[in-house]
């Protein structure tokens, strides 16, 4: 093969793979992009300067292993792309679609050096990389696994849970994965929408870890009871429950007539769509003004599926400034581009009603002051700046909360006074021996990769303590 262009970079532009029209991918719930052929894939990975120290392999949560699978792509070794790939990330195909890259890989990607200058395509690289290569065939290598005679129970089957499981499963354990849902994923099926992650595509890391092994059952609800006969049969348990309470904030009831938590809306709304029966239907928006509160992807969401419904009008309302937004810039790019107007700078104070109907959220105009314990710059209200945002509907997406369920300290699992789970640093492990946990219900709400790192991690740790000792027979606190 030819050397290597050193000024590929520099000649070859930035090229991400085909969009939907905006007037076409606000009529459905699939996913708006399209997936480069071997021909683009090859050219744009030859674009990475294979960096000395790759920042981009830093700021991943995972630490892929970016320029050497971008070297294999450019060479057209599409199976040794994805053996790669997946050695550190057990959900490729899913992380290349849903992960903010603007704000980590290619964030941080050398080539974001100036205004003439574009990152490495990276996450459409690695979206490419899986699909094609489970298209031709490839398959986790399974052949060099040894038994270790031991059984793990994982409560949980979002990203951590999955990400768990695939770890365990090649080291050699037994695993069963619970789950409520009559599906597999968590918020991966249920939460983020259609337009982001096909369901099919969760679906086919279904039926690769069943492949591997991995057993699944689903609708089931793990309560103290089962939870304890869980610790009984099992050699391990794994929780990885996720954070599903919505944040509260003063004047904004979500108790209020319209009025909606934000993954009630999703939720619901992706049980419609998958035809899955409940006892509460989907929350249709079709028709009226909808008032978004928040700022992050989960806001983002909301928005862009409210458009696909039909709303009239759609709102983000932000308490800061567009920069400040937590969210990928790419899903607020879209979102303007399909419709949705932007509120900066403002903080929702409570809700008018009129005649018992909603008809606006109350607003206060707001300045950036200090930076708070986390860096970010405080939203000030500025005073008599009150104005009112029409809205027939609102939805609030402030952010999420665990929820432990009651079980949890009557098996001696001590918690946060947040309701995070407490657990030791490196092993996972919770305060009763023999019980793990990771995820947003250890970290809080936080991103669907870093979620699958710290079940990649606690895969390896379990394994580690299981084949190091054996688990005392009853639940009992650790030393």
């Amino acid at each position: 093969m030819s050397q290597k262009d050193p000024f590929a970079f520099f000649k070859i532009p930035r090229k991400m793979p085909t969009i939907l029209p905006v007037t076409v991918r606000v009529l459905a719930h699939h996913e708006i992009y399209g997936s480069y052929d071997q021909e683009a894939a090859g050219e744009q990975s030859a674009r990475c300067l294979d960096c000395g120290n790759p920042y981009c392999e830093w700021k991943c949560p995972v630490h892929n292993r970016i320029p050497e699978w971008l070297k294999l792509v450019e060479e057209g070794k599409i199976f040794e792309a994805a053996d790669l790939s997946y050695s550190t990330n057990p959900l490729p195909e899913i992380c290349g679609r849903v992960c903010p890259q603007d704000r980590l890989c290619e964030g941080a990607c050398t080539l974001n050096i100036g205004p003439n200058m574009s990152a490495v395509s990276i996450g459409a690289v690695e979206k490419y990389i899986s699909d094609t290569a489970i298209a031709q065939g490839w398959r986790p290598n399974m052949a060099g696994v040894i038994k270790i005679g031991k059984r793990v129970a994982i409560v949980g089957a979002g990203p951590a849970g999955l990400s768990c499981a695939d770890g365990l499963i090649r080291g050699g354990a037994e695993v069963t994965v619970f789950d409520r849902q009559p599906e597999i994923g968590g918020l991966l099926t249920f939460g983020i929408p259609g337009f982001k992650l096909e369901k099919s595509v969760v679906q086919q890391r279904r039926s690769l870890l069943e492949e591997m092994g991995v057993r699944f059952q689903l609708g089931v609800e793990i309560d103290a009871g089962a939870f304890a006969a869980l610790y009984q049969e099992y050699d391990a348990v794994y929780l990885a429950l996720g954070t599903y309470t919505a944040k509260q904030q003063l004047g904004i009831d979500t108790a209020s007539a319209g009025v909606y938590p934000a993954l009630d809306y999703l939720v619901r709304n992706a049980y419609d769509l998958l035809a899955i029966k409940t006892a509460e239907p989907a929350i249709d928006l079709r028709g009226l003004r909808v008032v978004v509160l928040g700022g992050g992807d989960t806001a983002m969401d909301c928005n862009r599926t409210a458009v696909r419904q039909g709303a009239a009008k759609v709102t983000c309302a932000y308490r800061r400034d567009e920069q400040a937004m937590p969210g990928s810039r790419r899903e607020v790019a879209n979102a303007k581009e399909e419709g949705v107007q932007f509120q900066f700078n403002v903080q929702p104070m409570g809700l008018q009603y009129q005649d018992g109907k909603l008809v606006g959220v109350q607003v206060l105009e707001t300045r950036l002051g200090l930076p708070d314990q986390r860096g970010r710059r405080s939203a000030e209200v500025i005073p008599g700046s009150e104005r009112v945002i029409a809205a027939d509907a609102v939805l609030v997406a402030f952010g999420f909360d665990p929820s432990p369920p009651d079980w949890l300290a009557q098996h001696g699992i001590a918690l946060h006074s947040d309701g995070r789970v407490q657990v030791h640093s490196e092993r996972f492990s919770t305060s009763a021996v023999g019980i793990y946990a990771g995820g947003d219900m250890v970290r809080g709400s936080d991103l669907v990769v870093t979620a699958v790192f710290e079940g990649r991690e606690a895969a390896k740790a379990i394994l580690a303590e299981l084949t190091a000792a054996s688990k005392p027979s009853d639940i009992q606190q650790a030393a």
